[in-house]
């Protein structure tokens, strides 16, 4: 063999080694990478759960479903996709929610959820949703984000002034060691705002609970068709078309029959009852004076709210019923009783249209379910060592105050980056 052959195949095999070299090179820091990226995924979601769980812990405390703070959550900390993480919020409100209920029922007792409450405003709770939605999708998001602020401050400072008028009045109570007969007259007050007396037919609440499945699986068939809370239509309706239309504005006549039914069936019911408890109070009387349609007015605009807010009915449902006159643990439980319904419609909505990431999303829920009851036990121990029901009322004003500031900002961001980038930033057609 010549040199010139021995030096070709030199060539060769240096260069056959150098880019074996560079090919193992590139193996091993691509696999280093998928580790770290991997590593600094599984850190990120620890994260998540961690503020999560103390997120839903605060939540059911507060008696509200906390999908205000779990979205911020998901997107910044997690790093999912605004879509996904409005979809995984649906999982985790839903968990949570439905822990809170179940927890309610079995070991604070059933009287605590204003059955009647529920019943009459849970039509119209959806229905403003859905007009929310409309609305959120016409509005530009500098407004949105300014009616946002603008409103939770309200409401804020509304709750922070309920809490500090109950304050005093328990003050008092706990000076003069009366504790206990407070506790008994405020139990007797919310037993009797709720329409319940000493051996009542407990089998009555398995008809609202009838009623209120049925309003569920009707509006849940409704936005199977039309789709919506981030979701598309399961079936192949053109967005917008006439068809679409029909199915959106069925949903009023449906809520209106509906709330017309319940408040026609509740006040029958009502003069049929006999007054065994004899309780003149004036939160009571405060009640009794309102009309028949003001729950479900205020539930329409809660629901328009939350829908145009993109965030769930319990964060302004909850300052309603308290601001009306309704006892905080009433108005905590009822709220996420009445949440429980609107929450898992959606959750049900993303199974069947088949969201990713579904086991994710379980494991977000299952941290807020067991989160959701060591809120409650929490508050539970808090208010019977101190004696003050207000310590529910704060807790809501400070969820409201934290959801301003996390929305607020978010939406600043989100604005700013719309202005800078030259963005259309006005109204625009619901199509």
């Amino acid at each position: 063999m010549d040199s010139s052959s021995q030096l070709l195949n030199a060539a060769t095999a240096a260069n056959s080694s150098f880019y074996l070299s560079q090919w193992r090179s590139q193996v091993i820091m691509g696999v280093e990478s998928s580790l770290l990226a991997q590593q600094s995924s599984l850190l990120r979601t620890v994260l998540a759960c961690i503020l999560s769980f103390l997120a839903a812990t605060m939540s059911s405390a507060a008696g509200v479903g906390g999908g205000s703070l779990y979205v911020p959550i998901l997107n910044i900390v997690a790093g999912l996709s605004l879509k996904t993480s409005v979809a995984f919020s649906t999982f985790m409100v839903t968990g949570g929610t439905l822990s809170n209920v179940l927890y309610t029922l079995l070991a604070r007792g059933p009287g605590l959820i204003d059955y009647d409450v529920a019943v009459v405003s849970q039509p119209c709770l959806l229905l403003g949703v859905s007009v929310g939605v409309v609305c959120n999708i016409m509005f530009p998001e500098w407004l949105i984000t300014v009616l946002f602020a603008a409103f939770l401050s309200l409401a804020t400072f509304k709750t922070y002034g309920t809490g500090l008028k109950r304050w005093p009045a328990e003050s008092a109570a706990t000076a003069r060691g009366v504790l206990e007969g407070a506790s008994t007259r405020e139990g007797a007050e919310e037993a009797l705002l709720i329409g319940q007396k000493e051996g009542a037919d407990h089998g009555y609440h398995w008809v609202d609970l009838a009623v209120l499945f049925s309003v569920w699986l009707c509006f849940f068939v409704i936005h199977l068709f039309i789709g919506g809370e981030g979701a598309k239509g399961a079936f192949d309706i053109k967005p917008c078309g006439v068809a679409y239309w029909l199915i959106t504005v069925a949903q009023i006549p449906v809520a209106v029959a509906f709330t017309a039914c319940i408040v026609h069936q509740k006040g029958i019911s009502q003069t049929r009852k006999s007054q065994v408890v004899e309780l003149a109070t004036s939160m009571k009387s405060r009640l009794d004076a309102l009309p028949v349609y003001a729950f479900p007015v205020a539930a329409l605009l809660t629901g328009v709210m939350g829908g145009l807010f993109g965030i769930g009915g319990g964060l302004l449902l909850n300052p309603v019923l308290l601001h009306i006159g309704v006892p905080p643990k009433t108005a905590s439980a009822t709220t996420m009783f009445m949440v429980l319904f609107c929450a898992s419609m959606s959750m049900v909505q993303f199974i069947i249209l088949g969201v990713d990431g579904i086991l994710g999303a379980l494991v977000y829920a299952l941290t807020c379910f067991v989160a959701s009851i060591v809120g409650l036990v929490v508050i539970e121990g808090a208010i019977r060592k101190s004696g003050r029901v207000s310590l529910i009322v704060l807790i809501v004003a400070a969820i409201l105050a934290l959801s301003a500031i996390v929305i607020a900002c978010s939406g600043g961001v989100h604005v700013w980056a719309q202005y800078t980038s030259g963005q259309y930033m006005g109204f625009k057609l619901p199509c």
